[in-house]
């Protein structure tokens, strides 16, 4: 077991952009963090109020995930937890002036580039990571997800939604390589059919081709897809950003079949209260797959 150290990003980064959701304007700040500290949301609109990342603080979770500390809300926070946990950065505060993250894209891509550009910082405090010892699962009619021990941060994931997109898998595993070219591009989606009915509920007032894949029943309305199952990938990169909320990166195999924000989030939580499925490590055990050029390792079937 080899023992890495915390990292946060080297100077600040600022994003503008639209929420998905709300539509609203808002400029994020990412700030370099102390050892320790974890991922925190500051809502400078509010007083500087505080929202740590954790799983205590999830909200009411339907087509986003969001979290809420005595009633301030932030939303929208999967695709930055995403990157922030696929990138290896363990420590920052992230200020936003409105109630919800900026989509951009609608990946994790343009956080990657960000850290990229800036680069990050090690810290002198052991990354401590959630060994998972035994079986958590969360099963709601055909949909399933559950984590199990094992080597390094497994995924399994399996869609299946109507045409075009149908029935996909996507697994690897995290800790053997490369998140930003094979994760963080994935963009979110929707069906077109699905618009008039989704802005009556008040959502996605902020969407456009710039930042989501759309679905007609002729295809794909605004190609070209950047992976052939990017409609998967992006459920993955959705699934890193929600368990990111256990606080610490998984030592296990995640195994997830028509899954989604609000299931995610009930396996956060319902590991969180079984103390006795998991312990803290100080590194990942040794992977049994790895590549010489260090690549997360795909295995994609399609039908």
């Amino acid at each position: 077991m080899t023992p890495h150290l915390e990292q946060t990003i080297r100077t600040e980064i600022e994003f503008h952009g639209v929420g998905l959701h709300s539509g609203a304007m808002v400029t994020m700040k990412l700030i370099p963090a102390a050892a320790g500290s974890g991922i925190v949301f500051r809502r400078t609109d509010l007083d500087n109020f505080e929202i740590p990342a954790t799983g205590r603080n999830v909200a009411k979770v339907s087509y986003a995930t969001s979290l809420m500390r005595q009633s301030v809300l932030i939303q929208t926070t999967e695709h930055l937890l995403s990157a922030l946990i696929g990138y290896g950065v363990d420590n920052v505060i992230v200020e936003v002036d409105n109630l919800e993250v900026p989509i951009l894209d609608g990946s994790a891509l343009p956080y990657v580039l960000a850290f990229e550009r800036v680069g990050l910082k090690q810290q002198r405090r052991k990354r401590e990571y959630l060994k998972i010892l035994k079986e958590v699962e969360v099963r709601e009619g055909t949909k399933f997800i559950g984590v199990y021990p094992g080597q390094g941060y497994g995924i399994r994931y399996a869609i299946d939604f109507p045409e075009p997109i149908g029935f996909a898998t996507f697994s690897g595993d995290l800790a053997t390589g490369d998140y930003t070219r094979w994760i963080a591009p994935a963009r979110t989606f929707g069906f077109k059919e699905d618009e008039a009915m989704l802005r009556n509920m008040g959502l996605i007032r902020g969407v456009s081709d710039a930042c989501a894949i759309i679905l007609s029943k002729r295809g794909v309305e605004n190609g070209p897809l950047r992976f052939q199952d990017e409609f998967v990938r992006h459920k993955v990169l959705d699934l890193i950003g929600d368990l990111a909320l256990a606080g610490r990166r998984i030592q296990g195999l995640v195994v997830a079949e028509r899954a989604g924000h609000a299931m995610h989030t009930a396996l956060v939580q319902r590991l969180m209260r079984d103390r006795s499925a998991w312990e803290l490590a100080y590194g990942y055990d040794e992977v049994a797959v790895e590549r010489e050029d260090g690549d997360f390792l795909p295995h994609v079937a399609i039908a």
